[in-house]
């Protein structure tokens, strides 16, 4: 990732206003009574949720997967958004299909795996199971900047509202020709183009949002001792933005009985959209049944 910086001081004090983007967020009916409610990455897109998605719904389940609030709108309003924020977004998704179904699921990339298990904890007799897809509790993959470490300097002052991180290859991503395509939009992208985001996510991450994400973990981590429902963790062995490390330490500390780590080798972080991305979706599936992992 690089650093980008910004002193537009207009835009950081313009209120903030509907989103410019349509919501692409979506929902498919299923046929076997149960329910998973899928949650894109911090700057991501429900598109990045799309594969499994279909893959589920082809196997009888109902999907819903909602657009995080403020992604769609332009950086400076999504970049002063709170984890409450989006937060609620699942909450509410979940709270409008309640009792609706046998059994409600949850599956998160990246920051959505955080939001899937605090949906959990919140409504713990409720959810039948969470599946964390590249859980990220911090940055510490191969191609986090050596700098990120000094980034926490800058959450206490209003420095925080100027930086931003700019998606560098690969971008999550391992599989080239997905790579390329993102590459194409990514080179090109400034700090106020909106074009393609609804498919390829923001280029880039206002440092508020890692503030944020920061506050969410120290949330979450006092309360993964109270998660008894069963989760399971996919990460890739080679993930570039967050460590195996992130699944470990969630593993060893939710209190559930029925609990799995599940390892690619090859695929980055995004494993939703990466070379696995089959074998994700039938891990997930496999773990909504309550079938063990293979030997």
């Amino acid at each position: 990732m690089a650093v980008r910086f910004s002193a537009n001081l207009k835009n950081l004090f313009r209120s903030a206003e509907k989103s410019a983007l349509p919501d692409n967020g979506f929902e498919l009916p299923g046929q076997n009574g149960e329910a998973v409610i899928l949650i894109h990455g911090m700057t991501g897109t429900p598109h990045e949720m799309r594969f499994l998605a279909n893959y589920l719904n082809r196997q009888g389940y109902a999907v819903y997967c909602p657009r995080l609030a403020n992604h769609g709108a332009p950086l400076h309003v999504l970049q002063m958004s709170k984890w409450q924020d989006f937060y609620q977004t699942v909450r509410q998704c979940y709270l409008q299909i309640r009792g609706q179904y046998k059994h409600v699921y949850t599956g998160g990339l990246s920051m959505g795996a955080l939001l899937a298990l605090l949906l959990a904890d919140e409504f713990k007799n409720e959810i039948a199971g969470v599946s964390c897809l590249s859980p990220t509790l911090f940055y510490d993959g191969w191609n986090t900047p050596w700098y990120s470490f000094f980034l926490p300097l800058a959450y206490k002052t209003p420095l925080k509202y100027f930086f931003y991180f700019k998606e560098e290859p690969p971008y999550g991503i391992k599989n080239e020709a997905v790579r390329r395509r993102i590459h194409e939009f990514y080179s090109k992208a400034d700090l106020h183009n909106m074009e393609q985001v609804h498919q390829y996510g923001y280029p880039f991450f206002p440092l508020t949002l890692l503030y944020q994400l920061e506050k969410l973990v120290k949330h979450l981590s006092g309360r993964l001792e109270g998660i008894s429902v069963p989760v399971q963790l996919i990460q890739a062995k080679h993930d570039d933005m967050s460590s195996v490390r992130n699944s470990q330490f969630i593993y060893n500390k939710v209190g559930s009985n029925r609990k799995e780590l599940v390892l690619l080798h090859n695929s980055y972080h995004i494993i939703t959209a990466d070379q696995e991305r089959n074998t994700v979706a039938m891990h997930m599936q496999r773990f909504f049944c309550g079938q063990p992992i293979p030997v």
